[in-house]
């Protein structure tokens, strides 16, 4: 009885420490998400809860409703960042996400302060959203996120925020975006207001290479992607790439499906060149393509 008493005072604990920093935020119609004071007049919540742009609130810990501004959103790792110019209190005591394992006690805490507790069920490599976000790490949660409760933290057995909670990610998974995800994230919001990520403007459908080509073609593999879309006036076009071109590899190495793709081309940066081996009509081709910046998806 002592050992669950104690265990019981710890996670009360660790949600007192964590609520500190946890404000609710007014940006949709009659139900109020949950933010994360993140830094000196900074607040992070999940973008799919911001639904405008202008007459945003914030309610601190203290109870207090105060105006906020929004500095920028990300939808492809649905965050979100605001501006708080009257914001008490200390930013959030952040841990170390690297750290989690599966099966440690974690806690969801939402404005109020409400909290939800369960344990980390998968871990995994980083991956991408299906909007092209890119997260640091998979973190899967067996818990459940109440209404509300999307952008507020995930937070360790020690009261620390190891990540943001979510249900803007993926249906019927309960996900966090890992602290070190939000940190990347909140400083180019903060700085530009958007993520810039690279793309070529194309679109690809994977196709078998035939055997007697892959000796020719500089780092071909099996499976190539055959050019089934080019933006007009995209960098793709500009570089001269064609409809039915089959693209076997970049800088050298194999690209069989998108996800190969946007993994070199995502962490170019914007401009760099990206040497491009092709074939077509059953000949080797190589080009040069000046990585754009991917447009802003509305909606």
């Amino acid at each position: 009885m002592e050992t669950l008493l104690s265990l019981s005072n710890d996670l009360a604990g660790a949600v007192e420490r964590a609520a500190r920093a946890v404000v609710a935020v007014h940006a949709r119609p009659r139900l109020a998400s949950t933010g994360v004071h993140w830094g000196p007049g900074v607040v992070v919540t999940a973008d799919h809860t911001v639904r405008t742009d202008d007459d945003l609130r914030v309610t601190r810990p203290d109870g207090r409703t105060v105006p906020a501004t929004l500095a920028g959103r990300d939808p492809a790792t649905d965050l979100a960042v605001l501006r708080v110019a009257d914001l008490a209190g200390p930013p959030a005591e952040r841990g170390d996400p690297a750290r989690l394992r599966v099966g440690h006690v974690v806690l969801a805490v939402g404005h109020g302060p409400r909290a939800s507790w369960g344990v980390v069920s998968t871990l995994g490599e980083a991956w991408r959203t299906w909007r092209g976000g890119e997260i640091d790490r998979l973190i899967r949660l067996d818990l459940t996120l109440y209404p509300g409760f999307s952008g507020g933290p995930l937070v360790d057995a020690r009261g620390d925020v190891v990540g943001l909670v979510t249900s803007g990610l993926a249906r019927q998974l309960e996900l966090a975006v890992p602290a070190s995800t939000v940190e990347r994230v909140v400083e180019a919001l903060l700085a530009t207001g958007r993520v810039a990520r690279g793309y070529l403007g194309i679109g690809l459908q994977p196709v078998a290479l035939p055997e007697a080509l892959r000796p020719v073609v500089p780092g071909a593999g099996e499976q190539g992607l055959i050019v089934v879309n080019v933006e007009p006036a995209g960098p793709a076009a500009t570089a001269g790439i064609l409809l039915g071109d089959v693209l076997v590899a970049l800088d050298g190495r194999a690209v069989g499906d998108t996800d190969a793709v946007q993994g070199v081309v995502a962490g170019r940066p914007i401009g760099s060149a990206v040497t491009v081996s092709l074939v077509r009509a059953g000949a080797p081709v190589q080009l040069s393509v000046a990585i754009g910046e991917r447009p802003a998806r509305k909606g």
